[in-house]
């Protein structure tokens, strides 16, 4: 008997019992507090589960069933600290002797249509700290358009999005031809955003180059080459403070932020936001020392990656993490330049936060996960006999979609189509796996409803409810069209009676009304076409796109 020791203290294991009566199987969210369980909690009874895992009975009467290992979904850890990035300097990147590292851009179209494209873009950000995308629609407000493509628009004093380029009554230095240093933006908001845009409408100036650096690993060389310095900056509250005659805003937080091992987590530097430290002298030298050192650490050459936005690129960065430089440039206004003056230089930010795009990665991760499950099942189980039909399942719902899209149906109906039999493969609902066989044995696996409930974790009702409904439409069309029951194959005139056989007039009235009705009798016409031997077909892979944008649908 496994010992359930092992996996964790009594309280630790039942607060991650992963039944319905403990979490909501959609959110995940927890339905009881801990109070709620009594202060003699204790293990009753432990068994091992049929895959591995750990059945238990609790002295309070609650049977919990967890997965063999420890884990859960909880075990990545803080991803915002330095232990969930790659630390770089300007080397690391393509094009550069030994690079280590792609450089992390993507064309903006591709960005858009492909899943796999947008969840590297958003990785690069992640674990690096940034990428470029190419080719983004040189159109005030596209900038935008890019951030709400992952999370959305973070509305600060200076509204939606801000202009960059050279103002006649600035606010902000940045609204300048002035020369910039390595900076992180809004030191002095509380939160600050955590990822900022630009997107490059015009340049055309001279000068006006742009840098970033790896704010993380200046802080690791400095913590490496001055640990006493790295620890004052640490601890070290700092005064950032930005006002104008609408806007007074400040927010006291140490130039290099850690978390409670240490890591470096977070890293606010911006020389033109500090204002006044009230501290003794000798912490006020250790101070600026300290800050001194860490500010010459971030302008070495090999540390700054330098390039040049042209139009059409947006950069996203992780704004508490990199620092973004300029180098300063000759101004041209906002229009076209008189003859000999500089050229124009126009770039339009916004900013954004990082929960919500690496909530968009995890979900395009899960997405993905879902699809190479569904492919392994058509290459799996898919390859088994289909009821007693000519075709296997998997060549079957394939024909199926085939079918609808050959009649031009919307994108969810083939979606429908394609997976309307995946309930035949296996139920998450009941234990061990429930197939056709079991169908053809006489006993209603009920793989509608069974498909229906698995596929609603990543697709929207417009998918899942023409399945639920199309064995129901089977005995539907069986009471209203009496030529379509004779039409039947042998094996689906038998899995009919199975299943219940013809609706009731009342019955068939009721379905008749249900909003989902007449998807779920097309996808059951296609159900009926779809068993055509030798007939050619697309593979699973070549509906991935089709379904990858169902998964988005809202």
């Amino acid at each position: 008997m496994p010992d359930p020791t092992t996996a964790g203290p009594a309280y630790w294991l039942r607060d991650n019992c992963p039944c319905a009566d403990c979490r909501d199987p959609r959110s995940g969210q927890k339905l009881f507090q801990i109070t709620d369980l009594p202060a003699d909690l204790a293990v009753a009874a432990a068994t091992e589960a049929a895959d591995g895992g750990l059945e238990v009975l609790w002295s309070d009467g609650h049977r919990s069933t967890y997965p063999a290992g420890r884990g859960t979904a909880d075990d990545g850890g803080d991803r915002r600290t330095e232990a969930g990035k790659r630390l770089w300097r300007a080397a690391d990147f393509a094009g550069a002797p030994n690079a280590r590292y792609r450089s992390p851009e993507a064309d903006w179209s591709a960005y858009l249509a492909d899943p796999a494209e947008q969840a590297a873009v958003l990785r690069a950000v992640q674990r690096l700290g940034f990428a470029v995308l190419r080719g983004v629609p040189t159109e005030e407000r596209q900038v935008l358009a890019v951030a709400e493509s992952f999370g959305f628009v973070r509305r600060t004093n200076y509204g939606e999005l801000f202009d960059v380029r050279v103002e006649p009554d600035p606010t902000n230095l940045a609204f300048t031809a002035a020369a910039i240093a390595p900076h992180t933006d809004n030191p002095y908001r509380d939160p600050v955003p955590t990822v900022q845009l630009l997107h490059c409408l015009a340049n055309e100036a001279e000068g006006g180059d742009s840098a970033l650096v790896d704010g993380f690993q200046a802080a690791a060389l400095l913590r490496a080459e001055a640990p006493e310095d790295f620890a004052v900056l640490t601890r070290t509250p700092v005064p950032f403070v930005y006002r104008d005659r609408h806007t007074e805003l400040r927010a006291d937080r140490p130039l290099i932020t850690t978390d409670g091992t240490g890591r470096i987590r977070e890293v606010r530097l911006n020389n033109r936001s500090i204002g006044r430290l009230d501290l003794p002298d000798h912490e006020l030298e250790q101070f600026y020392a300290a800050y001194r050192r860490f500010a010459e650490i971030t302008l070495r050459p090999e540390l700054q990656l330098s390039f040049r936005l042209a139009p059409g690129d947006c950069l996203v960065f992780d704004n508490t993490r990199l620092l973004h430089a300029r180098t300063a440039f000759e101004p041209g206004g906002t229009s076209q330049p008189p003859e000999g003056a500089g050229g124009r230089r126009h770039l339009q930010g916004c900013y954004a936060d990082l929960d919500a795009l690496a909530s968009t990665l995890a979900v395009l991760d899960r997405r993905t996960a879902a699809l190479d499950e569904l492919a392994e099942l058509f290459e799996g189980e898919g390859a088994g006999e289909y009821l007693g039909e000519a075709v296997t399942q998997a060549e079957h719902m394939l024909q199926a979609a085939a079918l609808a899209q050959r009649e031009g149906a919307p994108e969810a109906l083939v979606a429908a189509a394609l997976l309307h039999d995946v309930g035949h493969f296996f139920d998450k609902h009941s234990t061990g796996v429930v197939t056709g066989r079991q169908l053809m044995a006489g006993q209603d696996n009920r793989h509608s409803e069974t498909g229906a409930d698995w596929l609603a974790q990543w697709f929207p009702s417009s998918v899942t409810e023409p399945i639920r409904l199309h064995v129901a439409a089977k005995r539907y069309l069986c009471t209203v069209e009496p030529a379509y029951r004779a039409r039947l194959s042998e094996a689906s005139e038998y899995t009919l009676q199975v299943q219940g056989g013809p609706l009731t007039e009342e019955q068939a009235a009721a379905f008749a009304a249900l909003p989902g009705a007449a998807d779920a009798v097309a996808v059951r016409r296609w159900d009926d076409a779809a068993k055509t031997s030798g007939a050619g077909t697309p593979c699973f892979d070549d509906y991935r796109p089709l379904l990858a944008r169902r998964m988005a649908e809202r």
